[in-house]
């Protein structure tokens, strides 16, 4: 078990709907990490953008970004974890995958389709939410608009890190600033945000604003604008004794999701 957890950020531009372009740039983006970090998070549909044209650019769970996933873990000995369009007999999905240094993975498929968009229209909603184990750590991933919704995101798990993974545009920052302090505070635990910035290919602007955040709600890393790395450490006994000294979850209202 590791006290400390090293976890790194990547925020960056994507190129439009061109995932070997923006496998090869995450390349070299971290090829600097190896034995630097445990975690490696990458936007949302870091592959491509946030793209409804799931027909032509969605892959297989044995296609080309699982494997440029698995051979980055391999290099870095690090977990590396990132959307992608993934596409299952005739369905597709907005789909997480934490892919460890082993070549083993799990999986989370969006619950929460951004309508708005119509990405309930093309894509499949998850049903089942992930708590993982690395290093002695509980981490819970979700992506972007399941930030939104505090029930699905709520620590009924016991888990010590919650991490989003965005596409999340400039115009609602603000939104998205204060809901990772609000999510840390309420469920007691470290929160991890990594958003996108540039112009996506439909005109959208994205800052960034890619955020480290603790138990607390005090903000440990936050940056926009510019593409950028950064990894910290967190400390699971620090995130104990907080816990200990105010033991709010245990608190905390009982209740059921039911999933449609």
């Amino acid at each position: 078990m590791a006290d400390h957890l090293r976890i790194t950020t990547v925020q960056s531009e994507l190129g439009w709907e061109d995932i070997e372009a923006n496998l090869a740039k995450f390349s070299i983006m971290l090829a600097d990490l190896a034995g630097q970090t445990d975690v490696i998070v990458l936007p949302e549909m870091f592959t491509t953008g946030f793209s409804m044209d799931a027909p032509r650019l969605a892959e297989p769970m044995d296609g080309r970004t699982m494997e440029w996933l698995a051979k980055q873990a391999q290099l870095t000995g690090a977990v590396v974890t990132g959307s992608f369009i993934a596409k299952e007999d005739v369905r597709y999905f907005n789909r997480l995958v934490w892919m460890r240094p082993d070549g083993t993975f799990e999986q989370y498929d969006k619950r929460h389709l951004f309508s708005p968009a119509g990405e309930h229209e093309t894509y499949s909603a998850g049903k089942r939410k992930l708590v993982t184990e690395w290093l002695g750590w509980k981490i819970c991933p979700m992506i972007c608009y399941d930030l939104r919704f505090p029930a699905w995101s709520r620590n009924v798990e016991g888990y010590d890190l919650l991490l989003y993974m965005a596409n999340w545009p400039d115009r609602r920052s603000h939104h998205w600033k204060c809901l990772l302090a609000a999510r840390a505070i309420e469920n007691q635990c470290f929160v991890a945000g990594v958003n996108r910035c540039g112009t996506d290919g439909v005109g959208y602007h994205y800052t960034g604003d890619t955020s480290i955040i603790d138990f607390n709600g005090k903000v440990l890393h936050q940056v926009a604008g510019a593409e950028n790395i950064f990894t910290a450490p967190l400390s699971l006994e620090s995130l104990r004794d907080y816990r200990s000294s105010l033991q709010f979850l245990a608190d905390k209202d009982e209740f059921e999701i039911f999933i449609r």
